[in-house]
């Protein structure tokens, strides 16, 4: 419930000496050996600028360790005609320096003659460090410019000096830097360049299971989540004969964390640490805080290299959880740390975050904010923290923590058992590994227990994972083509009779069975419904099973047999008596079939 706190109660010097002994006491669960990538660079560099500027950079980085340097050029500008001009000063110069590169045009020229120079207007660049491909077009096919100028496959390392920039990712793929030529950064750059060579390892940061994944189901496109918040562009739809997938490229990848966050299945799993490590931190931590007399805990989800540099330190009673990136926590483990006695969850932006990182981040809070509102409790509990606002950060929370579910272990394994009360209504075992959706259901299911819901359905914002699913009866003929393209248990079928079921808490809205369904019977209904119904497994069509008119084994639903029926009423296999093989099962229409043949060999000949 939403009971205040009598501030006049707290003690800052006792919640300081708690969150040291839970700190002290539960340790961040980092994975000593994780799975990594490696870049291999042997330093060849390949500038992409007009000329001046590119042979300004090449003379900087001559005699510094790299192995070549190619200059792709994008305007001639190599007499000191040109350097002289006025539209040719570049930020951070002066005239007297302009002037000075005017008279030095022909030292400029002989310093950087080495250069390796090709001028194109346009090019494709594609790659990492290490692995650069750019590619001229022409009129015999794509011109390779590794290949052409150095004869090898790729260049390791690309400068951009151009404007605009070849790349325009929030993240770029390591290897490519881009600046304006003059400024502080592209002096940073131009320093650190030399220091990409050799071979560099990083995290292997995600994994990826097919098996759960709402994306496609044959060949039909669902959910597309994943693919559109990415800020290295490092996702991408593959496509086979009939299926398509997607893919993480892992050197591309710089683990911002946002495809799992906005994955609903969790198909796509953060590995720095594992999600559910991570949900069981934040309650042993919260626990520990307790425990050693700490109160109104506050969570905050922060980077931990912000975390690193914070000044101050922030006040006693607020708990980090430090991530490698902001967007690996989303709403599923905000609310997790509600339900397992945050007073408020506070989520630290900074400065550096990538405007689609944002843009996610937004989106979660705003579904987070209406789950909660959907299910009586004060949105005051969730907030979203500015760069450099202290105030807030430290802000003492309004409200008491929510009652903490009783668990031996791990409140959130105890929820999920609670959750797994589905058809049979007994809880299920205790889960070690619960899933995602898993996870966020016996949150839900907390969070309404501890408060009120409203019993109504609530409008989410565009694309949440939140709803229901309409099936119309008269055109629904149990094909169970949607249950086998349902990537949760969202979907079922019967076990002895033709039926289909649907249970609202597993559904992610990616819209397979909408997108499937022969008979388009199927429609999606967003929103997140604040009632128990929508944990319970509802019959939405059920039906005899009709009889083979042979053996009398029961085999399809009378609804189907009657579509397929109508569908193939003018196909010649099936005309006159043989219409009768389809009111058959398997076994007995090929019996019917080769009967038919035996008792006249040229039938064949007629189909």
């Amino acid at each position: 419930m939403n009971q205040r706190i009598d501030l006049t109660l707290l003690d800052a010097d006792q919640n300081l000496a708690a969150r040291d002994t839970a700190h002290s006491r539960i340790s961040w669960p980092a994975n000593l050996t994780p799975e990594s990538v490696t870049y291999s660079s042997d330093g060849h560099l390949l500038i992409i600028a007009d000329e001046l500027t590119g042979r300004r950079a090449a003379r900087e980085l001559k005699d510094r360790g790299l192995a070549s340097i190619t200059l792709l050029v994008t305007a001639h500008s190599a007499d000191a005609n040109a350097v002289g001009h006025e539209e040719n000063l570049e930020e951070g110069e002066s005239r007297g320096e302009v002037a000075e590169d005017s008279v030095n045009i022909e030292t400029l020229l002989e310093d950087t003659a080495f250069l390796s120079m090709h001028q194109a207007h346009s090019w494709h660049l594609a790659g990492y460090l290490g692995k650069f491909t750019l590619t001229l077009p022409h009129d015999d096919g794509e011109i390779d410019l590794a290949k052409a100028s150095l004869g090898r496959a790729h260049f390791d390392l690309v400068l951009d000096l151009g404007t605009p920039p070849t790349l325009t990712l929030e993240l770029p793929p390591p290897g490519y830097s881009a600046a304006h030529w003059g400024t502080e950064e592209c002096r940073q750059i131009i320093n650190d360049l030399p220091e990409q060579v050799g071979e560099f390892a990083k995290p292997r940061y995600f994994h990826i299971d097919h098996d759960i994944c709402a994306h496609d189901g044959r060949g039909k496109t669902g959910c597309t989540r994943c693919l559109e918040v990415c800020p290295a562009d490092a996702l991408s739809r593959q496509s086979g004969r009939i299926e398509s997938w997607i893919e993480i490229d892992p050197m591309r990848c710089h683990g911002a964390g946002s495809c799992t966050s906005a994955c609903p299945t969790g198909a796509i799993q953060y590995r720095l640490p594992p999600p559910v490590d991570q949900q069981a931190y934040v309650e042993r931590l919260l626990d520990a805080y307790r425990a050693a007399g700490g109160q109104a805990p506050v969570v905050r989800f922060a980077e931990a290299s912000f975390l690193s540099t914070e000044s101050p330190a922030p006040a006693g009673h607020v708990l980090d959880v430090p991530l490698e990136e902001l967007g690996a926590a989303g709403q599923d483990h905000w609310l997790a740390a509600l339900a397992a006695g945050a007073a408020e969850v506070r989520i630290q932006l900074t400065e550096t975050l990538p405007p689609s990182l944002k843009t996610l981040i937004d989106d979660q809070y705003r579904q987070a904010a209406t789950l909660l509102e959907a299910l009586g409790h004060d949105t005051r509990r969730l907030n979203l923290v500015a760069p450099g606002d202290s105030e807030s950060r430290d802000a003492l929370p309004s409200l008491a923590a929510l009652a903490v579910p009783d668990s031996a272990d791990s409140p959130s394994f105890d929820m999920a058992s609670e959750l797994g009360a589905r058809e049979s209504g007994k809880p299920e075992s205790v889960k070690r590994e619960p899933g995602k959706r898993d996870r966020l259901n016996a949150t839900l299911t907390h969070l309404a227990t501890t408060g009120q819901p409203s019993g109504e359905r609530h409008a989410m914002p565009s694309g949440a994972p939140f709803g229901d699913v309409i099936v119309d009866n008269d055109a629904c003929t149990l094909c169970l083509g949607c249950v086998a393209v349902c990537p949760t248990p969202a979907l079922a079928g019967g076990r002895t009779s033709p039926e289909l079921s649907f249970r609202e808490a597993d559904c992610v809205q990616c819209g397979l069975c909408e997108e499937t369904c022969p008979e388009d019977a199927i429609r999606l209904m967003p929103g997140f419904l604040a009632a128990p119904k929508r944990e319970e497994r509802q019959i939405r069509k059920q039906e005899d099973a009709f009889p083979c008119i042979r053996c009398g084994k029961p085999f399809a639903s009378a609804s189907a047999i009657a579509s397929i029926k109508s569908k193939l009423a003018d196909h010649p296999y099936f005309a006159g008596d043989a219409m009768a093989r389809l009111e058959m099962c398997e076994d007995c229409r090929v019996k019917d079939v080769w009967q038919g043949l035996a008792n006249d060999p040229e039938s064949q000949l007629k189909i």
